[in-house]
This record gives C-alpha cells, structure tokens and sequence, in this order.
C-alpha cells in the first residue's frame, strides 16, 4: 500500500554539486525503505528527473542525510546517497566532498550544533567511509554566513569560504592508502592490452590513469567526453577492472551496477594551457596537473572534493601516476588541479612512513549555499 509522506528538505548548492539534506529523524526507521524514497524524491529513473527534486545530472542527484553524533570525536554523523539519474540505484558506496561541505552549515541551520561568533567547526563523521571531516564555516549572529568574496570553479559569483579537512582520510576500504600495496599496478584491457594504473583510497577510492596512455591530452571538456559513446565504453571497462581488483564487485560488466560511485575513474596529465567549459583560459604555469575525472559514468563538470583529497594524497606517494605527471617543483600543501570549470587548489600534510607516507589530513576550500527549505511530497 503506497504511503505519502510531507518530508522536510532543505535544498543546498554544496561546492559544485546541489543536493537535497534531510534530518534522519524524518526518514523511516527502517533502512530498506529508503532506497524507493530517496528514487521518487528525485525523481529517478528518468534522464529529466522531471517529476522530482533531482537536476538530470549526477552532480545534482544527490542527497545528505545527519543527526546528532554520539562519538567523541563528531558533531554530527553524515550519511552521503548518489541517486542514479536514469537507473533505480541508490549507492551509499564513498562520500561526496562537494556536498560534504554543505553539512556544516546545514547542520548549524538545524540546531545540532552550537553556533559561535566568527567561525564554528563542525566536526562530521562519514558514516559511509568510516572518516572525520571537519569544517569551519564562518558564522556571525548566530547565523551562517553565506555570502564573501571567495570564489571556486565551476560557480558562479562568489561566496564565503568553508574550510574542510579530512583527518586520516586513508583507507576507507580497510585496505590502507593503496590497497594493493602498489603505488602502479597493471590491468589487462580488453581491446587495449596492458595499462597502467595507480589505485589510491584517501576520501575515496580513485583509479588514476594517464590521459596519454589513452591517447588522451587530459585536458579535454565534458561534452567531448560525453560525446564519445566508445571513450565512455573504454573509462567504465577500466573502472570496472580497478573494482574488481579492489574487491568491490566480482565481475567488471556489474561494476555500474553493483558499484557504480566507487571507485572514481580519474585521468591524470602534466600541466598544459587549456580552455574551460566557460570559455576561460588555464594556462599550464598556473596549474601542477591537469585531470578529468568521471561521475557515474559520465564526465564529471567540474573535480569532485574527494577526488581533490585523493588525488592529494597520490600526489605526496613516491611512484603514483599523480607524483608522475605532478609539476616537479610543486608546493604539496597548495597543489592547483586544472578541470573543466577551472582550477581545484588543494593540500596534503604528510609524515614519512617507510616507503608509503602516513596521510595526516587533506585540505581544500568550497563554498556552500542555501536554497531552499520546505515540504516534499513523496509518494511511495
């Protein structure tokens, strides 16, 4: 018997993805039926999600679920869902940093955490990595401050700066760092014989390539991408080999099913001038690599914040195709990843640790908006 439900949701632009965030408290105990909510709260499947809160795209189809923490080290627990645009899967596999960095001032919103003046740390545990986040997110009169003049690709206008900090992000799938042991490992293509591949798990777990061993030139738009059906063809048989070696499904044609988020296929390449998707120049003097990473099996518009704190991470280990096509002379605690809509600054702060070093945090800076609060109606 189908049930309607009047559900508080409060629209947020977190980064460059929008998501809707929800109290746990709103959604059924129980937690097999979140999944059919969560698809007609968005939407999905329909490419148009038009008959829900979703965008029609990855980057716009998500949601953050929170409530009060009872662990030491947490405000907040913070539970990520990607909702698949045109197929019924809802994947709680890995984290979303870009929608991460909404769940501070959210969580201020919603009272669960006391507000201070100038700047409140939101301390956020990820219960889909098993990891602590923390964020600073300027406030003032008890209220959260939106509006500053910073400003983060992929857009528009400006806003004020939340700092976040992935502490010990290494590891979310039990496996360490790299989970094979190997800072490159080897897979057999189909078609395309054997490819290099470095497989680290910091925030999230990445499968990097080099765009050149693709005949890439890594600094290709979205549309191009997208607009490719035998490149999209080739990046999910990859992914889908880098899951299976990782563990995450038994046969790579499952991978978009069973594990369509994880892990997050990623071209990497040296610095080279390029255009973004807004018609803006990039100039390789003004970036250490160039990357393209890929979002449920599209090219994502922009660079996912977990896939910046990976990539970070690579970056500081000895032999990675990251630390290969890195700018030798880079700074690690400010590394400038040029994407389609732009430049990602990020960092690492590292301790040696034999030959692979020991991640203490990430960092990086987004921005975060609010957009909406209200009541969906939800059939279910």
């Amino acid at each position: 018997m189908e049930k309607v439900y009047k559900l508080p949701v409060t629209l947020l632009r977190g980064g460059t993805s929008k998501g809707v965030y929800l109290l746990e408290k709103d959604l059924p105990a129980n937690r097999k039926q979140w999944d059919a909510l969560l698809l007609r709260l968005m939407g999905s499947p329909d490419k148009k999600q038009i008959d829900g809160l979703g965008g029609s795209q990855s980057v716009t189809s998500k949601v953050a679920i929170l409530r009060k923490s009872d662990r030491p080290d947490a405000d907040v627990d913070y539970t990520f869902a990607q909702v698949s645009v045109d197929k019924a899967v809802v994947s709680y596999g890995g984290n979303c940093g870009n929608i991460s960095s909404g769940v501070g001032p959210f969580a201020i919103e919603k009272k669960l955490v006391p507000v201070l003046e100038g700047m409140t740390l939101v301390r956020i545990y990820n219960t889909n990595t098993g990891k602590v986040i923390q964020e600073e997110v300027p406030t003032r009169d008890g209220q959260v401050q939106y509006d500053g003049d910073f400003r983060i690709a992929g857009v528009p206008g400006t806003a004020a700066p939340l700092k976040l900090k992935f502490v010990e992000p290494a590891g979310t799938l039990g496996k360490g760092l790299l989970p094979t042991g190997n800072p490159v490992d080897v897979l057999e293509v189909p078609g395309k014989g054997s490819l290099e591949v470095s497989l680290v798990d910091a925030a999230n777990p990445l499968v990097f390539v080099r765009a050149s061993d693709l005949g890439l030139a890594g600094t290709e738009l979205t549309d191009a991408i997208n607009g490719n059906p035998e490149l999209l063809r080739l990046l999910e048989t990859i992914r889908g080999l880098a899951a299976v070696k990782l563990g995450l499904c038994e046969k790579s044609e499952e991978a978009a099913w069973v594990t369509p988020g994880l892990p997050k296929m990623t071209l990497v390449a040296p610095p080279a001038d390029y255009t973004t998707s807004a018609g803006e120049t990039v100039r390789k003097d003004q970036v250490d690599l160039t990357a393209r990473m890929m979002s449920m099996q599209k090219a994502h518009p922009s660079y996912a914040m977990t896939g910046a704190m990976c990539t970070a991470a690579a970056a500081a280990v000895p032999g990675t195709l990251v630390q290969r096509v890195l700018r030798p002379d880079g700074d690690l605690k400010n590394i400038r990843i040029g994407h389609p809509g732009g430049i990602l600054p990020c960092g690492v702060d590292w301790k040696e640790n034999g030959p692979v070093p020991g991640i203490v945090d990430t960092f990086g800076y987004r921005t975060a908006n609010l957009l909406l609060e209200g009541l969906a109606r939800v059939r279910v």
